[in-house]
């Protein structure tokens, strides 16, 4: 109930950031201040407030702020970026807390969900909307789960191998030495045409 409750919240934020982007843009204006950002979020976990701090550093100003998310759109790689003011738990390939979850435009065989599914359980593959998302306390993180996770779709890796590289990678960017996994996307990502909107039960 309460993963269905999340979705469900997470959908309305996304067409609220939409319509705020679009509304925005037809009056000219601009996103949110970081004043008004640092308020609205002051009593936020640390993991969350570090995560936008990041976001905005690097980004720009969030385009939409409610008592539970911070939402940017079209950021980068990403279709849209939600920091969430709720961490969740996640001991993989570390304990840390999740809390910012970012979406590209992907479409995977239904045959490699399982296999994501038991590679990283952050990681989140959408059919019908035809997206693939990642969450984590950090974008580096999010950059190599996705990384993995299209070695995984693409037959490059398989699910063990795919875990040990991931904590690999981390052990490098932590210890200052190269990691490129952590660094971009290392695909091509595409823009729409991703969704599978099924068929009609006859």
């Amino acid at each position: 109930m309460r993963i269905a409750r999340q979705a469900a919240m997470v959908l309305g934020f996304a067409t609220m950031l939409a319509t705020t982007q679009a509304a925005a843009q037809g009056r000219g204006q601009g996103r949110m201040n970081r004043a008004q950002v640092q308020r609205m979020t002051s009593s936020w976990p640390k993991a969350s407030r570090d995560a936008i701090a990041f976001m905005t550093n690097k980004y720009g100003a969030p385009a939409a702020v409610s008592a539970d998310m911070v939402a940017w759109g079209r950021t980068g790689p990403w279709k849209r970026t939600i920091i969430f003011r709720t961490e969740y738990q996640h001991n993989f390939p570390g304990p840390h807390t999740d809390v910012m979850q970012q979406w590209i435009d992907y479409r995977a065989p239904g045959s490699s969900y399982d296999e994501l599914a038991e590679y990283d359980g952050s990681v989140v593959m959408e059919r019908t909307s035809g997206e693939m998302s990642a969450r984590c306390d950090k974008e580096a993180a999010n950059f190599l789960a996705l990384n993995l996770a299209n070695e995984i779709v693409t037959g490059k890796r398989g699910v063990d191998d795919a875990r040990k590289m991931y904590g690999e990678q981390v052990m490098a960017m932590k210890a200052g030495r190269p990691a490129p996994y952590t660094a971009k996307l290392l695909f091509t990502v595409p823009t729409g045409g991703t969704s599978d909107t099924d068929k009609p039960v006859k």
